[in-house]
């Protein structure tokens, strides 16, 4: 059984077949997801949809490219949302220069409220973080996120970053990236996570792994990501993809309280 621990399953591309894409995960052993918030309107959707399906979980948050659309009752309205049951953490929430969507610095100040929130709320954080990884540890660990715990979702940065990550207490998430053929890199430190500290993800619908490239992801791909984590086993012992699912799902159930 799997556990697909980042999803968008509100995406307007699922319009059209979002039930048998749900099914389709099922078929495949996705056990449970999470549908992730990334502003306030999705937010709220993660939360209907997580109350449609009894193996659906909700996060809640705003991406930093949306950070400059916050107004002031929006984290009032995330504390409301934060009752609901369904609710298991806070985020996608972080930083992101490669756009810079939203002003550099108004991005600092939102991921400090965001992760105080989230520590009152007492929910693990998701991190997305691009070109931003000393602004994105410094800030974590100034504002005590460990406390909490989190992931740093999709995971696509160097070694350097996994290893901070680790040492704050985070889990690692990888998505269909890790079977792309141009990331070498990213699975030499794939092999070098703790078991213990390894989630699994589709980010779906984008970053659709191999041997799906070119089509919309969806859930029933993460085995895919499993399966290729079960061929670079950190100890270097051969591992079935049934294990990596059995770990990742293990972890995912502790950071998130997932019964």
């Amino acid at each position: 059984m799997l556990i697909d621990t980042h999803t968008h399953l509100d995406d307007a591309r699922y319009e059209s077949d979002r039930e048998a894409m749900i099914s389709r995960a099922r078929q495949a052993g996705v056990e449970s997801m999470i549908t992730i918030g990334c502003d306030l309107v999705t937010s709220r959707s993660a939360v209907v949809l997580a109350n449609q399906y009894p193996f659906v979980y909700a996060s809640i948050g705003v991406h930093p490219h949306e950070v400059k659309h916050i107004t002031a009752d929006w984290y009032d309205e995330f504390r409301k949302l934060a009752h609901d049951r369904k609710v298991v953490a806070y985020g996608e929430i972080g930083l992101d220069y490669h756009y810079n969507h939203s002003d550099p610095e108004l991005q600092r100040q939102r991921f400090r409220e965001q992760i105080q929130l989230a520590r009152e709320l007492t929910l693990p954080v998701i991190i997305h973080t691009r070109e931003a990884q000393d602004d994105t540890i410094r800030i974590l660990k100034e504002e005590r996120a460990s406390e909490i715990g989190g992931v740093f979702h999709c995971f696509s940065g160097d070694a350097w970053l996994a290893k901070d990550a680790i040492e704050l207490g985070f889990y690692l998430s990888f998505s269909g990236i890790l079977t792309f053929q141009n990331a070498t890199m990213l699975r030499d430190i794939a092999k070098t996570v703790p078991a213990d500290r390894l989630l699994i993800e589709t980010d779906c619908p984008y970053l659709t792994p191999v041997p799906h490239r070119g089509k919309r992801n969806e859930p029933a791909y993460v085995k895919h990501v499993a399966d290729l984590l079960a061929t670079i086993a950190s100890d270097g012992t051969p591992v079935t993809a049934d294990e990596i699912g059995r770990r990742t799902s293990d972890n995912a159930r502790r950071l998130f309280r997932i019964p």
